[in-house]
């Protein structure tokens, strides 16, 4: 996955937003962002981009999008549960449409059996209720992890919520 195929995904992602007159928000750990920075490199975003939540720290996910310590305790951060306690609470603090969340092990550390290096969930929830969670494992280094990361994100709010 390289820069175009980012830069292509997020036009189609805004074209498909516009269209719906629809908006969009992101929560990101693993990412730090990237997401949010691919959308918002499409010149016209702000018509369809709301907010982005960075909530790399188990505090900022609490603070920021409503993630309960108890999740966090009992599930940790890179999990089914937290992904959805991610998008749902970024979906309503930015009263947008659609939201993404993103929470992952990049690596190079951070690793286990349960969950080794490039395990990332993926948190999408919609105005209309509907939540969506998927995991993922990744191959490659910190980077690789985090690129295929965001391009999946996209490649997935494309094709599972925004076709005509």
């Amino acid at each position: 996955m390289n820069d175009d195929r980012l830069k292509q995904l997020s036009i189609l992602t805004g074209q498909q937003l516009r269209q719906h007159g629809a908006t969009v928000t992101t929560a990101e750990s693993c990412t730090g962002g990237w997401i949010a920075k691919v959308l918002t490199d499409v010149a016209g975003s702000s018509a369809w981009f709301e907010r982005a939540f960075i909530t790399y720290s188990n505090e900022a996910k609490q603070q920021m999008v409503g993630v309960s310590q108890a999740s966090l305790q009992q599930w940790g951060a890179v999990s089914e549960q937290v992904v959805k306690e991610m998008a749902t609470g970024a979906l309503k603090e930015a009263n947008a449409d659609f939201a993404i969340a993103v929470s992952g092990i990049a690596g190079p550390d951070g690793g286990s059996a349960e969950k080794p290096v490039g395990t990332v969930w993926f948190g999408f929830a919609t105005a209309t209720g509907q939540v969506v969670t998927k995991c993922h494992i990744f191959q490659g280094d910190r980077d690789a992890v985090r690129r295929q990361t965001v391009a999946l994100a996209l490649q997935i709010l494309h094709d599972d919520f925004l076709k005509i």
